[in-house]
Protein backbone atom coordinates (compact mmCIF):
# COMPACT_ATOMS: atom_id res chain seq x y z
CA UNK A 1 0.00 0.00 0.00
CA UNK A 2 1.15 3.03 -1.02
CA UNK A 3 1.70 5.97 2.18
CA UNK A 4 1.25 10.03 1.22
CA UNK A 5 2.67 11.81 3.20
CA UNK A 6 3.77 15.15 1.74
CA UNK A 7 3.34 16.53 -2.00
CA UNK A 8 5.07 15.87 -4.68
CA UNK A 9 7.17 19.23 -6.85
CA UNK A 10 4.85 18.02 -9.60
CA UNK A 11 1.40 18.18 -7.33
CA UNK A 12 2.41 21.37 -5.91
CA UNK A 13 3.11 22.75 -9.63
CA UNK A 14 -0.40 21.64 -10.27
CA UNK A 15 -1.41 23.57 -7.08
CA UNK A 16 0.14 26.75 -7.80
CA UNK A 17 -0.99 27.05 -11.61
CA UNK A 18 -4.39 26.96 -9.96
CA UNK A 19 -4.80 30.48 -9.46
CA UNK A 20 -8.27 32.17 -8.73
CA UNK A 21 -9.89 34.43 -6.51
CA UNK A 22 -11.54 33.60 -3.13
CA UNK A 23 -10.68 31.44 -0.31
CA UNK A 24 -9.62 27.51 -1.09
CA UNK A 25 -10.33 24.64 1.26
CA UNK A 26 -8.29 21.80 1.98
CA UNK A 27 -9.74 18.50 3.27
CA UNK A 28 -7.53 16.41 5.27
CA UNK A 29 -7.18 13.22 6.32
CA UNK A 30 -4.37 11.85 8.58
CA UNK A 31 -3.35 8.31 9.96
CA UNK A 32 -0.69 8.53 12.71
CA UNK A 33 1.86 6.31 13.23
CA UNK A 34 1.99 4.01 16.24
CA UNK A 35 5.46 5.72 17.19
CA UNK A 36 6.66 8.96 15.74
CA UNK A 37 9.49 8.81 13.30
CA UNK A 38 12.29 11.49 13.70
CA UNK A 39 15.61 11.66 12.43
CA UNK A 40 17.05 12.86 15.64
CA UNK A 41 16.03 9.97 17.53
CA UNK A 42 13.05 12.43 19.46
CA UNK A 43 10.50 10.23 20.95
CA UNK A 44 6.68 10.63 20.93
CA UNK A 45 3.97 8.87 19.68
CA UNK A 46 2.57 9.75 16.53
CA UNK A 47 -0.47 11.76 17.58
CA UNK A 48 2.01 13.90 19.84
CA UNK A 49 4.24 14.67 17.02
CA UNK A 50 1.21 16.15 15.16
CA UNK A 51 -0.18 17.78 18.54
CA UNK A 52 3.32 19.67 18.13
CA UNK A 53 3.08 20.12 14.77
CA UNK A 54 0.01 22.00 14.93
CA UNK A 55 1.13 23.82 18.13
CA UNK A 56 4.78 25.75 16.01
CA UNK A 57 2.42 26.22 12.88
CA UNK A 58 -0.66 27.55 14.06
CA UNK A 59 0.43 31.14 14.38
CA UNK A 60 1.72 31.09 11.24
CA UNK A 61 -1.25 29.38 9.84
CA UNK A 62 -3.40 32.18 11.46
CA UNK A 63 -1.22 34.55 10.67
CA UNK A 64 -1.83 34.35 7.33
CA UNK A 65 -5.68 34.29 7.62
CA UNK A 66 -5.86 30.54 8.01
CA UNK A 67 -8.54 29.38 9.73
CA UNK A 68 -10.08 26.02 10.58
CA UNK A 69 -13.76 25.67 9.65
CA UNK A 70 -14.26 22.05 10.38
CA UNK A 71 -13.02 19.42 12.56
CA UNK A 72 -14.08 15.36 13.35
CA UNK A 73 -13.01 11.84 14.37
CA UNK A 74 -13.47 9.39 11.48
CA UNK A 75 -14.93 6.36 12.93
CA UNK A 76 -16.10 4.11 10.07
CA UNK A 77 -15.18 4.04 6.50
CA UNK A 78 -18.69 3.13 5.02
CA UNK A 79 -17.78 3.53 1.80
CA UNK A 80 -14.06 2.98 1.05
CA UNK A 81 -11.49 0.64 1.31
CA UNK A 82 -11.39 -0.87 4.71
CA UNK A 83 -7.36 -0.45 4.94
CA UNK A 84 -7.48 3.61 4.61
CA UNK A 85 -9.00 4.23 8.29
CA UNK A 86 -7.97 7.81 9.51
CA UNK A 87 -7.53 9.22 12.91
CA UNK A 88 -8.52 13.08 12.09
CA UNK A 89 -10.53 14.75 9.48
CA UNK A 90 -10.66 18.27 8.64
CA UNK A 91 -11.10 21.34 6.51
CA UNK A 92 -8.57 23.99 6.68
CA UNK A 93 -9.88 27.39 5.26
CA UNK A 94 -7.00 30.19 3.21
CA UNK A 95 -7.75 33.49 2.18
CA UNK A 96 -6.44 32.37 -0.96
CA UNK A 97 -3.83 30.11 -3.03
CA UNK A 98 -0.70 32.76 -1.85
CA UNK A 99 -1.69 32.65 1.44
CA UNK A 100 -1.38 28.41 1.31
CA UNK A 101 1.97 28.92 -0.74
CA UNK A 102 2.99 31.50 1.81
CA UNK A 103 2.34 29.27 4.78
CA UNK A 104 4.57 26.64 3.43
CA UNK A 105 7.69 28.98 2.54
CA UNK A 106 7.49 30.61 6.18
CA UNK A 107 10.72 29.58 7.88
CA UNK A 108 8.29 29.05 11.48
CA UNK A 109 6.44 26.43 9.28
CA UNK A 110 9.43 24.69 7.58
CA UNK A 111 10.75 24.32 10.82
CA UNK A 112 6.99 22.49 12.91
CA UNK A 113 7.17 20.41 9.47
CA UNK A 114 9.45 17.95 10.61
CA UNK A 115 6.65 16.98 13.31
CA UNK A 116 4.26 16.28 10.70
CA UNK A 117 6.43 13.99 8.63
CA UNK A 118 7.68 12.38 11.73
CA UNK A 119 4.20 12.02 12.70
CA UNK A 120 1.96 11.10 9.42
CA UNK A 121 2.03 7.45 8.47
CA UNK A 122 -0.68 8.39 5.32
CA UNK A 123 -2.79 10.85 4.62
CA UNK A 124 -4.81 12.77 2.11
CA UNK A 125 -4.90 16.92 1.12
CA UNK A 126 -7.49 17.29 -1.23
CA UNK A 127 -7.83 21.16 -2.29
CA UNK A 128 -11.47 22.32 -2.93
CA UNK A 129 -12.93 25.38 -4.30
CA UNK A 130 -16.01 26.75 -1.53
CA UNK A 131 -19.46 26.27 -3.04
CA UNK A 132 -22.44 27.58 -1.54
CA UNK A 133 -24.74 24.58 -0.85
CA UNK A 134 -28.37 24.20 -2.79
CA UNK A 135 -31.26 23.90 -1.32
CA UNK A 136 -30.98 19.32 -1.94
CA UNK A 137 -29.12 16.96 -0.71
CA UNK A 138 -25.38 17.32 -2.73
CA UNK A 139 -27.01 20.11 -4.51
CA UNK A 140 -24.75 23.03 -5.80
CA UNK A 141 -25.90 26.57 -6.02
CA UNK A 142 -25.52 27.92 -9.54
Amino acid sequence: MTEYVNPTREAFAAFREMQREGPVHMLNLVRFRERAEYEDGTVATGAEAYRSYARESGPVFRRLGGRQIWLGTPELMLIGPEAERWDIAFIAEYPDVDAFVAMLRDPDYRKAVRHRTAAVADSRLIRIRPAAPGAGFGEIEG
